[in-house]
């Protein structure tokens, strides 16, 4: 039997994002599952994922107000082990990475040694799905998939613009005004992961 699961990550929603794409529910048609690889922002959009399917989600950097979600999850899935982490690491191996990305104007890509990281924390899973990085990432490593389904909200010139009109604070602020001239950015995607007793097939679907 194939089981789908939908796999979500960093929809910042309404932080960010006022409501969920309506292409969300499309991708995720016929899904027997959702996971959610953190930076949810609100409950909200946990119970707007769960009128499409069950949904198990972690904890990410942004989800203060969800202290009782775990920071790390695992299940099973017709006899594969999907273990679920947000991703986030030390804010001292991070801002700095977040600032030469900024300054780059979006060229630098950020978080290359993430992938391998969670493949020495986890050594024992089949998929670890991640987020926190806003990029999608297929990868398998020493037999281990690595899978992160991108992120729903993504910075760009007009989300920054948008960022700016509701009056952040002063460091924000100052960081978007870089942000707001950005000349690279991913697309906002899903993923979702085909799993069967012979293997797991993943796939990305922009939004």
């Amino acid at each position: 039997m194939t089981r789908r699961v939908g796999v979500v990550a960093d929809t910042h929603c309404p932080e960010f994002l006022e409501r969920l794409p309506d292409r969300l529910p499309i991708a995720f048609r016929g899904v027997d599952l959702i996971l959610h690889a953190g930076d949810i922002n609100q409950s909200s959009t946990l119970d707007s994922l769960a009128l499409i399917a069950p949904v198990q989600a972690v904890r990410g950097d942004h989800d203060g107000a969800l202290q009782t979600l775990p920071q790390t999850y695992e299940l099973t899935v017709e006899g594969k082990r999907i273990v679920i982490v947000h991703g986030n690491r030390s804010r001292w191996l991070e801002e700095w990475q977040t600032l030469v990305w900024t300054l780059s104007l979006g060229y630098f890509r950020p978080h290359n040694g993430l992938p391998r990281s969670l493949r020495r924390r986890f050594p024992d899973a089949d998929v670890i799905v991640f987020g926190h990085t806003h990029r999608s990432h297929m990868r398998r490593i020493d037999g281990v998939l690595l899978f992160n389904p991108g992120g729903v909200h993504q910075w760009n010139p007009v989300t920054a613009k948008r960022r700016l009109q509701q009056n952040p604070g002063w460091f924000e602020w100052c960081w978007l005004q870089v942000a707001r001239h950005l000349r690279r950015w991913e697309p906002p995607t899903v993923g979702v992961l085909e799993v069967d007793e012979d293997g797991i097939m993943p796939r990305v679907i922009e939004l």
